[in-house]
């Protein structure tokens, strides 16, 4: 399964009421480092199909979702169980990074 993209209109519906973990990059099309993770989690999102699901909010067209959450900088990588932000990392990061980071907050990495 690749990656989903969520509005602020989908949001609740896709990620708060998900039955299973969420990770959603808060991303805009200019920003360099956004692209760059990208591809990790697309890789990502197909490796642990069953496990998370990878989700992508545009910022620049769903602006409510970020400042509820609180989003200062982007790309910036928020992790919900339950309904809840579980861990949020801020900046690019490898995908070794991204996966061990999942797997330190209980999404069970396949490497």
């Amino acid at each position: 399964m690749s990656t989903v993209k969520v509005t602020d209109e989908t949001f609740e519906q896709e990620v708060l009421k998900a039955d299973k973990p969420v990770l959603v990059d808060f991303w805009a099309e200019w920003c360099g480092p956004c692209k760059q993770i990208a591809p990790a989690l697309e890789q990502i999102a197909e490796e642990l199909a069953g496990q998370v699901t990878v989700a992508k909010l545009d910022i620049e067209e769903s602006p409510t979702t970020p400042s509820r959450y609180g989003v200062r900088g982007i790309p910036t990588m928020m992790l919900f169980k339950g309904g809840q932000m579980a861990s949020m990392k801020v900046g690019a990061m490898p995908k070794n990074k991204i996966l061990e980071w999942l797997s330190e907050v209980g999404v069970q990495s396949v490497a």
